[in-house]
């Protein structure tokens, strides 16, 4: 669904002028790849993963995808449909892990189980909405995936850039002034404020940014494997990969948290 379609295109491009067997690509469906979809272009159903699945191929130019994720639950479509379409997509060798992304816990207990139950390819990987100003996820979806072995991909790590800078500075940017959609999320609800206060605070003494030390907190935390970023230029490319190298004491991550309160559950939808 990004940009409808135009971020596999590109993607594509870049990934001819590399080392194929050096890259891990990842991509989703769900959501509909352009600005006018028929009815077949969202949802979990095999039709609609066949074919969108084809269809992104064809954008990125290769013959298989590393991880292709679902990109929330379809109501509509019994999980077993979709995972049977998914493990046929595996054993013809278009994909070569499967990956699901926002839902509730017990939706992902059933499909894992299912999965299990039938002798399909399982779930590998969870993208869930998980960072310094949103930790509901550690209630039941974190627990989950640690017990079952899945890895967590974190979406909006920087809390769509809330984390990135002072929270008296966000509507200085164009973002903050314009992105309707991190108004959905309660970001500075339930000691938001407090704990962007802090991540400040730290970042001063250990002289990082700010969205060094909301990235190393994540990446501190049991089944977080690599959060999804998102940057606008190459600086912030080097400088989010440099948050692999801070070290966060027990008592570093204790005082991040220690403000936050438990706010709805956002990112679902």
């Amino acid at each position: 669904m990004y940009s409808h379609g135009d971020s596999e295109r590109i993607l594509g491009e870049v990934l001819s002028d590399h080392d194929r067997e050096e890259m891990v690509v990842a991509t989703k469906v769900y959501f509909p790849p352009s600005e006018e979809p028929h009815r077949h272009a969202t949802g979990l159903s095999r039709k609609t993963i066949e074919q969108e699945l084809q269809n992104t191929l064809d954008r990125l130019g290769l013959d298989t995808i590393d991880l292709y994720q679902i990109h929330r639950w379809d109501y509509d479509t019994p999980i077993e449909e979709t995972l049977r379409a998914l493990d046929d997509a595996v054993r013809r060798g278009q994909v070569r892990y499967i990956g699901a992304s926002s839902m509730w816990a017990h939706q992902f207990a059933e499909a894992l189980n299912k999965s299990d139950r039938l002798g399909l390819e399982r779930f590998q990987s969870m993208q869930n909405h998980y960072n310094l100003l949103y930790r509901e996820e550690e209630r039941e979806m974190m627990p989950l995936c640690r017990k079952e072995g899945v890895g967590s991909i974190p979406w909006s790590p920087l809390a769509r850039g809330y984390l990135a800078r002072p929270h008296d500075e966000i509507d200085a940017t164009l973002r903050g002034k314009t992105d309707d959609f991190a108004d959905r999320h309660p970001y500075f609800e339930g000691g938001g404020r407090a704990v962007n206060e802090r991540v400040q605070e730290l970042a001063e003494e250990k002289g990082t940014t700010m969205a060094q030390v909301a990235l190393a907190w994540l990446l501190h935390q049991d089944g977080v494997d690599a959060p999804v970023v998102g940057t606008t230029s190459l600086q912030h490319v080097d400088e989010a990969a440099r948050a692999v190298d801070i070290d966060l004491s027990e008592a570093e991550q204790e005082y991040l948290e220690a403000p936050y309160e438990p706010v709805p559950v956002s990112g679902h939808e």
